[in-house]
């Protein structure tokens, strides 16, 4: 299905919404963090890995399945601790905060380890998962506007496909899961305050519960 636009949060389920903020954005989080800060309900912030998960691939205990996935759980720690430095407060707790915070995920993924240990499963799922136990809207923040198919955008997926734009593990686990989600571009400011307040904004959903 094309098509360029897409409403925002379920106001009918969680109060709370799920952002992920992929490591891509790093150079922006400066402009992002103040519009995620702004918003009107609790935002549970699910960091990406960005350079530092990029230094987990390149170094050697890539090869052990089981070192490289604890050890890109905690670049997704740094990463958070990054986005903190924009004055937003940290959280380990997987629950609805009361203001938009920053889940420093390690500790509940060493605790209940809900994923396969794969290069195939990143961050992308990890958020996907917080958004299930939460019963959450997820918000996918990337730096391209959406999931492209044949060179146009798609305004909604409801069965697997092959993409770059998130993680192969990603679509399967949100359709099976049913996680009401959302990618769009985290460059622009605007489009996601807009999503935010329940607009129709140009990205891809996915999923069939809209």
């Amino acid at each position: 299905m094309t098509g360029q636009a897409h409403h925002g949060p379920d106001k009918r389920k969680s109060s709370v919404t799920v952002v992920k903020l992929g490591g891509s954005l790093a150079p922006r989080i400066a402009e992002i963090i103040p519009a995620l800060r702004s918003a009107r309900r609790p935002l549970l912030i699910v960091p990406g890995g960005g350079t530092f998960a990029h230094a987990v691939r390149q170094s050697g205990a890539c090869t052990d399945t089981d070192a490289a996935h604890w050890m890109a759980c905690a670049a997704m720690d740094q990463y958070g601790w990054t986005l903190a430095t924009q004055g937003i407060r940290t959280t380990t707790r997987i629950a609805r905060p009361g203001r938009p915070c920053v889940l420093l995920p390690y500790c509940a993924l060493r605790r209940l380890d809900p994923l396969p240990h794969s290069w195939d499963i990143t961050s992308d799922t990890i958020a996907a998962w917080v958004a299930g136990r939460l019963r959450a809207d997820l918000l996918v923040l990337k730096s391209v506007d959406g999931i492209e198919s044949g060179g146009k955008l798609l305004a909604r997926i409801d069965s697997p496909l092959q993409t770059d734009v998130v993680d192969p593990g990603f679509v399967p686990y949100v359709l099976e899961h049913r996680v009401r989600t959302f990618i769009l571009n985290g460059t622009d400011t605007a489009r996601i305050c807009r999503w935010l307040r329940g607009e129709q904004v140009r990205g891809t959903g996915v999923g069939t519960t809209f």
